[in-house]
């Protein structure tokens, strides 16, 4: 009986170690989100995340921080990433203010930019500064937003 369960415990044991073998590398990314009219730190409720063109929708794949920032982790073979973030208990959308004309919509990042350089996003809703105490340039694997909140004539749109 006993070498039975040792025999039981060695086969589940290889069959995890074998499974961790064959683990998909991934990526971690740092994100870090701004207001874009006020420069403060947003802390969305919700992460839309797309890759590679594709449809299928991965908020599985973000971990909100206790900081605000967030942790996105993809597979390593990803070369381009959409966000959207979500506001009002993921019920609203943010706007990307590094979108054309601040239209709402997607934006796709290159993976390859944000892993060996970081990547700041221009912030085309307004002229507003980050607060001094967070900083404005990345460092490489962290990717920084500025988004804003739809207004009264965006959401009446819907």
């Amino acid at each position: 009986m006993a070498q039975r369960t040792i025999g039981l415990l060695l086969l589940v044991w290889l069959i995890a170690l074998g499974a961790a073998l064959h683990a998909e590398p991934t990526k971690t990314i740092i994100i870090k989100v701004y207001d874009g009219k006020s420069g403060h730190a947003v802390v969305p409720t919700g992460f839309q995340v797309r890759v590679d063109h594709l449809n299928t929708l991965h908020p599985d794949w973000v971990k909100q921080n206790d900081d605000g920032t967030a942790e996105l982790t993809i597979p390593a073979d990803t070369s381009l990433v959409a966000l959207q973030l979500a506001y009002d208990h993921s019920m609203e959308l943010y706007v990307n203010c590094d979108a054309k004309r601040n239209e709402f919509g997607e934006v796709w990042y290159r993976i390859p930019d944000i892993m060996s350089k970081g990547m700041v996003m221009e912030n085309g809703c307004g002229k507003a500064k980050v607060n001094e105490k967070f900083k404005t340039t990345a460092m490489p694997g962290e990717l920084i937003l500025f988004v804003r909140e739809r207004n009264l004539k965006e959401r009446a749109e819907d």
